[in-house]
């Protein structure tokens, strides 16, 4: 019986040590709704930092992305860097597709966006490289009659195993499938822990992934001079402008 008293008390102890620790994980916000403090645009065409057109701006405490200043897109490809490396963190983003497609953008930028994380930071880009090394949560909104599930995963540059094996194009539609019309608001989330990546919508689970690891025979890859197929660790965080309008209204960070 004393013996069965000090176990238990050693997994009560255990437990509350447990929960102590996940308490101290907190949310940050990475966005301030009123400027774009600590933000980077790379956008194809201009250097980093350079926010042609005022792509990118904030508007109402809501960070828009914006076309009114392009005479034609133009394959002008961007996004927006968050100035730090995150490494194993769950990320929550909440957003809207607005409006309509920027006139000369490919069909395929419909209501299409991404929350591009395990970047290469913009200051490496090239002057015209369009998209970054990079794992993507592309975002995708509905045109009110067809079905077109959001939060797959793309991978530019970078290769990951699902269900066991090597991914085997560059967009995985998600297992589980939501499509959003209209332009009302959506939570997407990325949690991603020591090499194990999950994708979630409106709080469900969607789509999982692991052992994401560069690929050598990319071009983008051989660019940058990295050799070996290591495991892709860490990277920048960054929200495309695809040549939708889009709204973002919170973004935060929770850190492990």
């Amino acid at each position: 019986m004393r013996n069965f008293t000090w176990l238990f008390l050693f997994a009560a102890i255990l437990f509350t040590s447990f929960n102590v620790r996940d308490t101290t994980k907190k949310w940050v916000s990475l966005f301030d709704g009123k400027d774009l403090e600590g933000w980077t645009p790379k956008i194809a065409g201009y250097a980093s930092g350079e926010n042609f057109g005022n792509t990118f701006r904030v508007e109402h405490g809501i960070l828009s992305i914006r076309y009114n200043a392009y005479d034609s897109f133009r394959n002008r490809f961007g996004a927006l860097y968050f100035n730090k490396k995150f490494t194993n963190y769950r990320l929550r983003v909440e957003y809207r597709f607005v409006g309509d497609l920027t006139p000369g953008a490919p069909t395929w930028g419909y209501r299409d966006g991404g929350i591009q994380y395990h970047c290469q930071s913009p200051s490496s880009m090239g002057i015209d490289q369009p998209f970054p090394l990079c794992l993507e949560y592309n975002l995708l909104g509905g045109n009110g009659k067809d079905e077109r599930p959001d939060g797959e995963i793309c991978a530019n540059g970078i290769y990951v195993s699902i269900n066991g094996k090597r991914n085997d194009s560059y967009c995985t539609t998600p297992f589980v499938q939501h499509t959003f019309h209209g332009d009302q608001w959506v939570t997407a989330e990325i949690d991603v822990h020591d090499g194990k990546v999950k994708h979630y919508v409106n709080g469900e689970e969607i789509l999982r992934y692991e052992d994401p690891r560069y690929d050598t025979a990319n071009a983008l890859v051989k660019k940058l001079g990295i050799t070996n197929a290591d495991a892709v660790k860490e990277g920048y965080i960054s929200l495309q402008s695809n040549s939708h309008p889009m709204d973002f209204r919170k973004i935060e960070i929770m850190e492990y």
